[in-house]
C-alpha cells in the first residue's frame, strides 16, 4: 500500500523534530553549538550544490541553450539567497536579543538564539513541502524518494535549530519544540499550495521553487551556520562537523538517486 502524498510530506517535515530530539541527548555547550552548526551547514551546502542544482540544470537544459540554462538557474539561486538575506534582516539583531537575557546581556546566548531563528526560517520548508506533495501525487515511488531525500537533510537542520535554541533558553525541551515547529512548515506549505496554487504548478515551476529553496539553504549555511561553526575557540569542532555533514550528505545522495 502506497503512502499518501500528504503523509509523505508530513513525515519529511517531522524529521526536523527528530533532529531536534538529538539535542536532548547531551547538554548544549559552545563546542556542541560549533559542531552542530558546521554539520548542518555542510549538509545544506552539499544538498544544494551537489543534488538540487544538477537536477535543475538537467531539467532546464532540456529546454534552453547552455548559457541561458545556467543564467536561469543562477538567477533563481541568487533570488533565493537575496530573499533569505532580506528576511534575515527582519529578525532581531544580537544586541536586541542579548538585552533579553538579563541586565548585562549575554552575547553567547544572543548569538545562539539568532542562529536558531535564522536556521529555522520556514521559507525553504514551504517549497520543499510543495515539491514532496506534488512528486507523490504524480508518482508514489518518486514521492517516496523525494521525501526520504528531504528528510535526510531535515534531521541536521532540526539539530541546528534545537541546539542553539536550547543553549539560549537553557531548556532542551524548548529546543525540540522549536525544531518541530520549523518542520511543520512543510505540510502546511503543501496544503496551502494544493488549496490555492495547484493550477499554476508545472514541472518548470516546481524546479524553480527547488532552486529558490536551495538559494535559501546556501545563504543560511554561508551567512549563519558556517561562521558560527568557525568561531576561533571551537574551530576544530566546527570544521569536523562540516566535513562529516558533507560526507554523509554525499553518501545519502548516492544512496537515493
Amino acid at each position: 500500500m502506497q503512502a499518501s502524498p500528504i503523509v509523505l510530506t508530513t513525515l519529511a517535515g517531522l524529521s526536523t523534530g527528530l533532529g531536534g530530539l538529538l539535542a536532548v541527548l547531551c547538554p548544549p555547550s559552545e563546542r556542541l553549538l560549533a559542531a552542530s552548526a558546521g554539520f548542518a551547514g555542510g549538509v545544506m551546502l552539499t544538498a544544494s550544490l551537489a543534488d538540487l542544482m544538477p537536477e535543475a540544470l538537467a531539467f532546464y537544459g532540456g529546454y534552453l541553450p547552455p548559457l541561458a540554462c545556467g543564467g536561469a538557474v543562477v538567477s533563481l539561486l541568487a533570488l533565493g539567497m537575496l530573499t533569505a538575506g532580506l528576511l534575515g534582516r527582519l529578525l532581531p539583531e544580537e544586541a536586541a536579543l542579548a538585552a533579553r537575557f538579563g541586565k548585562s546581556g549575554d552575547p553567547a546566548r544572543a548569538a545562539a538564539m539568532r542562529t536558531a531563528l535564522v536556521t529555522g526560517l520556514a521559507l525553504h520548508n514551504f517549497p520543499e513541502g510543495v515539491l514532496t506533495f506534488f512528486a507523490g501525487t504524480a508518482d508514489p515511488s518518486l514521492g517516496l524518494r523525494t521525501a526520504a531525500a528531504i528528510a535526510l537533510h531535515n534531521i541536521p537542520e532540526g539539530l541546528a535549530v534545537a541546539v542553539p535554541f536550547a543553549y539560549a533558553t537553557r531548556c532542551r525541551t524548548a529546543g525540540v519544540l522549536a525544531a518541530l515547529v520549523s518542520g511543520l512548515a512543510e505540510p502546511l506549505g503543501a496544503v496551502l499550495a494544493w488549496l490555492f496554487l495547484r493550477r499554476l504548478f508545472t514541472p518548470g515551476f516546481l524546479n524553480g521553487t527547488v532552486v529558490l529553496a536551495a538559494g535559501v539553504m546556501v545563504w543560511v549555511a554561508l551567512a549563519q551556520l558556517l561562521p558560527s561553526a568557525l568561531h576561533p575557540v571551537h574551530r576544530t569542532a566546527g570544521i569536523l562537523g562540516a566535513a562529516v555533514g558533507c560526507l554523509l550528505m554525499l553518501l545519502g545522495i548516492a544512496a537515493l538517486p
